[in-house]
């Protein structure tokens, strides 16, 4: 798991625990799964509960049967390669080549073909209510990542929140003013509250 503790730690509020996906892509709403980065990390997705919800979230759904340990300890490790090659589009480092190679022996399981199916009352089967073998979420989450990385057009929207303490990977919609924070609900208002509080205290 990728959340080796740096600094003093701070308080953890149930909010800096919350899932994040928000981030803009699946593979990216996976990193934000640990929060704080790289100042103090704190895990999101540590047991079966936040498996499944982060899973809802995201809307994919697992084949019963399946080990929560054992997918929660894959994804923790393809999240590290995530973190570890999308923030190198990011500020330009070079990722691990475990990193690389893991992400690539990933995408090689076959994704379910996409099928037409009616439900009940006449309307369509939603995509995202198929189940997923454990390998076939990891590939979808690998090859979405492969995808961002190397379509030319998304990774120049690929940008890290201007918070310190956050740094959460995100990609920027394309339109209008630059994505500068995570959330203009979260940093965003932060650092407003912060600039104001400064302002008021300089004589």
């Amino acid at each position: 798991m990728d959340t080796e503790q740096h600094g003093p730690r701070r308080r953890v509020t149930a909010r800096l625990r919350e899932l994040r996906f928000d981030a803009g892509t699946l593979c990216l709403d996976l990193v934000a799964t640990v929060g704080r980065r790289p100042e103090a990390p704190v895990e999101r997705m540590g047991d079966a509960e936040r498996l499944e919800a982060w899973c809802r979230g995201v809307g994919v759904s697992l084949e019963p049967g399946y080990d929560p340990q054992d997918v929660l300890r894959s994804l923790h490790a393809l999240r590290a390669a995530a973190h570890d090659i999308a923030s190198g589009a990011v500020d330009g480092h070079r990722p691990r080549q475990r990193s690389v190679d893991l992400v690539n022996s990933l995408a090689e399981t076959e994704l379910p073909s996409p099928r037409l199916e009616f439900t009940a009352d006449g309307g369509w089967v939603a995509k995202g209510s198929r189940r997923l073998s454990e390998e076939a979420l990891l590939s979808l989450v690998a090859r979405d990542l492969i995808d961002l990385v190397t379509d030319d057009a998304r990774r120049s929207r690929l940008t890290a929140c201007a918070s310190e303490t956050c740094r959460m990977l995100c990609l920027d919609s394309g339109g209008g003013r630059p994505r500068k924070w995570c959330s203009m609900r979260r940093c965003g208002n932060q650092a407003k509250a912060a600039g104001r509080r400064l302002r008021e205290s300089t004589p």
